[in-house]
């Protein structure tokens, strides 16, 4: 059922065979993934690779992980709707700049909710997330895993399933995007900046500040993921 996968961005291929199975429906709800050193081995792929795979896998919501006891196919409620969208979403080869537009119409109303709903424990979480990225961005490491947290994490606070469900979808769809964008210094800082301006504005409870805040990050990111051209043609 599982194949040995490229090793060059081998844990892309982990989860596109794994996201195939289950939309086949020969991985179902409630199944639960071999362990990382029997995947590891079917893969011909490192644990680490794996593990990777498995962490957007997760940030799509189709596995969760179990302390101590592995890695579960997950069903969200509402998945009627959501989950085939989320999935074809994923798969579709759009035009970098109608997802965008996507994002634009979505996020911005993930802020506002977040605003609306957010609990101390919430703003403690971002608040920790953006420290993570602080201390990665300070080393002038990749921040795209803490970046992903954060608006995960948004997603999560807004308290809407099917916004978070769509927002990943999209968010793993510009992955390779925002490998991109990330990569220089000064486009790993202008990244923090936005997420401190909108944690800012949920912090107040201003739902207005924090759409706008959200959407000028969206624009920054827009503008630098076209500046070397050419990326958002079909």
């Amino acid at each position: 059922m599982l194949r040995e996968v490229r090793k060059k961005r081998a844990h892309e291929d982990i989860v596109k065979q794994i996201r195939s199975l289950v939309e086949k429906g020969r991985l179902t709800q409630g199944e639960k993934l071999p362990p990382e050193r029997d995947l590891s081995e079917a893969f011909k792929v490192s644990r680490a690779t794996v593990r990777e795979a498995i962490f957007s896998l997760e940030t799509m919501k189709l596995v969760r992980r179990r302390q101590g006891d592995g890695t579960y196919i997950t069903a969200a409620r509402g998945e009627d709707l959501v989950q085939p969208l989320a999935l074809s979403l994923v798969h579709e080869k759009d035009d970098l700049i109608d997802i965008f537009s996507l994002r634009k119409l979505i996020e911005p109303e993930v802020a506002h909710l977040a605003s609306d709903n957010a609990q101390p424990e919430d703003i403690q979480n971002l608040e920790k997330i953006l420290r993570e990225q602080e201390r990665e961005v300070n080393r002038k490491r990749s921040a795209l895993r803490i970046d992903a947290e954060f608006h995960h994490a948004l997603a999560q606070t807004a308290r809407n399933r099917i916004f978070e469900r769509l927002l990943m979808a999209v968010m793993d769809l510009l992955q390779k995007t925002r490998e991109q964008y990330l990569q220089t210094e000064e486009r790993k800082r202008t990244s923090l900046r936005g997420h401190r301006e909108i944690l800012a504005a949920i912090r107040a409870g201003d739902g207005r500040k924090a759409r706008l805040a959200m959407r000028r990050h969206l624009e920054r990111v827009e503008k630098i993921s076209f500046q070397k051209g050419g990326e958002g043609k079909r």
